[in-house]
């Protein structure tokens, strides 16, 4: 216990018990303590707090680097191929019949309606549904959440594209204002209406885009929370509003793009120097004052080979110079690549397209990202995809009969489906899949989902080549069924070695 500790066990042994304990707290935590080398930075805010402070300027910071830089772009690009992908995520339903089984035929019948609904499932009728969820997603990462408003049943001056009336209205997060506050009456924080449990009732949505070329407008909706999606993404308890993945790395990203720029330029301009002349002192010039007269400076047409020969007395001739580009700029960019990718879920091959590294290396990098983008996957599932296919087959059921052997309360199944970690050797991935399915670990259909693939349709396909193979005499290693080895007929015309031993014996 210090001196101010027992001067004040005099008055308050308490307060003096409790100030000697917290400052041994704070010896026992280095990182508390501030230092010349060390800069403590906290944050005491609360998340909403936070994001209400940053989250308007992060979100605009990374729009410009997703215009103008290409580490950004490319990032982005690759997020939406491996959360995404060509197809989108893809959605196979579910139904069962009252014995447990799945109800191909009417599975069929909702997987047909689901593929007509995502040719034009928006109500711009601009976007495929692969599009949009690409354009969902890539809004969410750069801008930290997006809107997503379901529009059901007739609507004044909206025709919906497909039988099933159901559409989506895609917002982008400025349509809901982050400075909207209000705890008279309805509770609403930046924007969104909450309970006294702090769960979203409602949703407060400009009518039009507040910086479009129409002009602002303060005009105002509520949406219902039921009729709204929010696909945010969220760092901490009780947010709100959602914040950009690039918000650890905006500044290395900045710094990447200047110092990318600063050695372009100097390159340029390395590259554009020539020689220059050098003059002794004074004594050795002869006539000073031409080269000091205006018109008399010398230029001189530089071209490959040339032999320059002018020369004055106390001249000599050198050339500039130059180690630009820099042998460290790839080094050093590839070092704060690694960094950037590893704050935003992504891998450093596919960021930089760098694929140097044996398959193992590369195989352990692509399986350790790929376990981020399945996050990244099952968010985006969560939040989007399930809740708008319930919500199109809510409306889609009443278009259309349901068997009466099909088990009600299985419905709503359904599997959801992105992209697959890719091979890279497909010679052992294929192998490695065989002895799984062959030991028993894993089933035919598991090994088609991991290609992307849905297995009813593969095994629709498969029938009718087989079919058609044996109608028409078509034989191909394709059909394991061919493949009966040595048949008796070549068994019995093959030499009788035996016989001929005896006869010579």
């Amino acid at each position: 216990m210090g001196f101010i500790e027992k001067t004040l066990g005099v008055v308050s042994p308490g307060w003096a018990a409790a100030r000697a304990k917290n400052r041994l707290k704070l010896q026992a935590y280095d990182a508390a303590l501030p230092s010349r080398t060390q800069k403590t930075r906290r944050e005491g805010r609360s998340a909403d707090t936070a994001v209400f402070a940053a989250g308007t300027s992060l979100r605009e910071q990374g729009r410009w680097l997703d215009e103008n830089h290409d580490l950004v772009i490319g990032l982005l690009d690759k997020l939406e191929d491996r959360v995404i992908g060509a197809h989108g995520i893809h959605v196979e339903p579910q139904p069962l019949d009252l014995e447990g089984n799945l109800h191909a035929d009417f599975a069929g019948q909702l997987s047909a309606l689901w593929a007509e609904w995502s040719i034009r499932p928006e109500v711009t009728g601009m976007f495929t549904r692969p599009e949009a969820e690409r354009l969902l997603l890539r809004s969410a990462l750069r801008d930290g959440e997006v809107f997503t408003q379901l529009i059901r049943g007739p609507v004044a001056g909206l025709q919906h594209s497909t039988s099933v009336p159901f559409s989506l209205e895609m917002l982008e997060a400025d349509f809901v204002p982050m400075n909207l506050n209000s705890t008279a009456g309805q509770q609403v924080r930046q924007g969104i209406i909450v309970n006294a449990w702090g769960r979203p009732t409602g949703y407060k949505v400009y009518k039009n885009h507040p910086a479009s070329l129409s002009g602002f407008s303060t005009d105002l909706k509520t949406i219902g929370a039921d009729n709204m999606l929010h696909l945010a993404m969220r760092k901490r308890l009780h947010q709100l509003r959602g914040i950009s993945l690039l918000h650890g790395v905006i500044p290395r990203l900045a710094d990447i793009k200047d110092y990318e720029e600063s050695e372009r330029v100097a390159a340029r301009i390395s590259a554009a120097l020539g020689f220059y002349i050098k003059r002794g002192d004074a004594a050795s010039l002869d006539g000073e004052a031409e080269y000091s007269e205006p018109g008399n400076s010398r230029h001189y047409d530089i071209a490959p080979g040339m032999i320059y020969d002018d020369l004055k007395p106390g001249e000599d001739l050198g050339m500039v110079e130059s180690n630009r580009p820099n042998v460290h700029l790839y080094e050093f960019r590839n070092g704060q690549m690694r960094a950037v990718a590893a704050g935003t879920r992504g891998s450093y091959s596919s960021i930089a397209r760098d694929y140097n590294g044996t398959y193992s290396s590369q195989r352990q990098e692509l399986v350790e990202s790929f376990e981020g983008y399945n996050v990244l996957q099952q968010w985006f599932v969560g939040q989007h995809s399930r809740p708008v296919y319930r919500s199109w087959l809510a409306m889609a059921l009443n278009n259309i009969s349901i068997p009466p052997e099909v088990d009600r309360t299985s419905l709503y199944n359904a599997l959801y489906l992105g992209p697959v970690m890719p091979w890279i050797d497909p010679v052992k991935e294929a192998a490695a899949w065989k002895a799984i399915v062959r030991g028993g670990a894993g089933t035919e259909a598991e090994w088609t989902r991991a290609r992307g693939k849905s297995p009813q349709e593969v095994k629709r396909q498969r029938i009718r080549e087989t079919e058609y193979n044996k109608e028409h005499g078509l034989v191909f290693d394709s059909d394991a069924a061919n493949d009966k080895g040595a048949t008796p007929d070549a068994t019995n015309n093959e030499p009788d070695n035996t016989k001929s031993s005896k006869n010579d014996d």
